[in-house]
């Protein structure tokens, strides 16, 4: 970022958001200009001010800091800001396909009772970047199997040193075929899991493996 106004708009962004709750939480245009303490931050006059707020915001918008859900193109005033996150990109393909919208004069969100799919971050956070094939994919894991399996195919992939969604889904196939123990994990069945890391590694899923 080479524009002080839009350091100042992230940063600010980041804080505000990290003091709410709920699944999806955004910030509107509102929000932002009702900080007093903010807005002097930006320019000594409130004329300044609002400009530079209007030229961070669509800077952060082009740069892809923020997520823009325009509610109405006829009023940017019930534009929705959302951060570019795994979240965040959940509450705009809600918006976009009516599953959830934000309600009128409601700032700042509570709890919405909407949980957005957390495979994309999962995913994310352990394998690598999505692709829009690798999200069709990865929704139609969710739709199939127990959130807790993929998880835990997951963490065995990345145990394992096998990072990718391929050898991921031959777990999951694996334990659908051939049913799984959900019990949580005492010792013993930390014993059965790495027999099992074992047996993918070296029986039916080596042609995923590199040796």
């Amino acid at each position: 970022m080479d524009q002080l106004g839009e350091l100042k708009l992230a940063l600010y962004f980041f804080w505000r958001l990290e003091q709410m709750e709920g699944a999806f939480r955004y910030l509107r245009r509102a929000d932002l200009t009702a900080d007093l303490d903010f807005m002097q931050g930006l320019g000594v006059s409130e004329e300044l001010a609002q400009a530079r707020l209007d030229e961070a915001l669509e800077r952060s918008v082009e740069r892809g800091t923020f997520l823009r859900a325009r509610l109405d193109p006829k009023n940017p005033a019930k534009d929705c800001y959302f951060l570019n996150s795994p979240k965040g990109r959940a509450a705009i393909r809600a918006i976009d396909s009516g599953r959830w919208r934000p309600q009128e004069g409601e700032p700042a969100p509570s709890e919405l009772g909407y949980e957005p799919p957390n495979i994309f971050q999962l995913y994310e956070e352990n394998i690598g970047p999505l692709t829009p094939l690798l999200a069709d994919a990865l929704k139609e894991a969710e739709d199939t199997y127990p959130a807790e399996w993929i998880e835990d195919a997951i963490r065995i992939a990345v145990e394992n040193n096998k990072r990718n969604w391929r050898y991921t889904t031959a777990i999951l196939e694996r334990w659908h075929r051939e049913g799984r123990d959900a019990r949580k994990e005492n010792s013993q069945d930390q014993r059965d899991s790495a027999e099992a890391r074992r047996r993918y590694v070296e029986g039916e899923f080596s042609d995923f493996v590199e040796h």
